[in-house]
């Protein structure tokens, strides 16, 4: 009897641990977000290696996560080797990585959420630097973008905005397609240009985007109403 108490209460340790840790790595989610809707976490490890702060897998789903101003429609992660500050957690402190953990997952962003965000700095800057590093004669950065509307395409994107001049503010529209050259490089092309609601101009180039190293796309799929990515991104301490 007396051994089986003891497993009994060690059981009810790990229990109580993995509550605490659990909770600690959502307040952690929910400080990389400004908003979220929905969270599910749940931690997959043994109890030696929970009491080491060595976590083998952890999965994760959220919907509307806004991120930087960036609304996410819904996202479905598995982290996996994940080493944690489990002795300061248990202490009642914040959570904090000691290592790179290696993020695979599914990412979908509807095109309404997409619109949502257009007024955030992230969106907005991102889409006028492209535009200025890849149709500088058409859209200059002295000239910038007030974007309006983006409609999601079959393998194809539109933005539509407003070009701001020293004295009048004029429509534009732009398309383009994108395809994945590797799990880090993005190629733009079919780039069309449809300025102050005149003729259409046509840039046959084709301009690779480098992600970055820390970046690992296997599906980057646009259809209608809808953005779908897949693959890894590392998130470091």
């Amino acid at each position: 009897m007396p051994e089986q108490n003891s497993q009994t209460t060690k059981a009810n340790k790990i229990r109580i641990i993995t509550q605490v840790l659990t909770t600690a790595l959502k307040l952690w989610l929910r400080a990389q977000v400004s908003q979220i809707l929905e969270l599910e976490v749940e931690i997959k490890a043994s109890d030696r290696q929970i009491l080491s702060g060595r976590i083998p897998s952890v999965s994760i789903f959220a919907t509307h996560a806004v991120y930087q101003g960036l609304l996410i429609t819904q996202i479905q992660l598995i982290a996996e080797n994940i080493r944690v500050n489990i002795g300061s957690v248990l202490k009642g402190k914040p959570l904090r990585l000691l290592e790179t953990v290696p993020v695979v997952g599914d990412l979908i962003v509807d095109e309404k959420d997409l619109n949502a965000s257009l007024s955030s700095d992230l969106l907005s800057t991102a889409l006028s630097d492209l535009l200025v590093k890849v149709l500088p004669t058409h859209c200059p950065k002295s000239q910038p973008i007030n974007w309006q509307k983006i409609i999601l395409d079959n393998n194809q994107i539109i933005l539509r905005g407003m070009r701001v001049t020293n004295s009048e503010i004029t429509p534009l529209e732009i398309c383009l397609s994108s395809q994945l050259l590797s799990g880090h490089e993005l190629q733009l092309a079919h780039i069309k240009i449809k300025p102050d609601q005149g003729e259409i101009l046509e840039d046959n180039h084709e301009y690779n985007l480098d992600l970055g190293s820390d970046v690992d796309i296997q599906e980057l799929t646009l259809i209608p109403g809808k953005l779908v990515c897949r693959g890894r991104i590392n998130v470091n301490p």
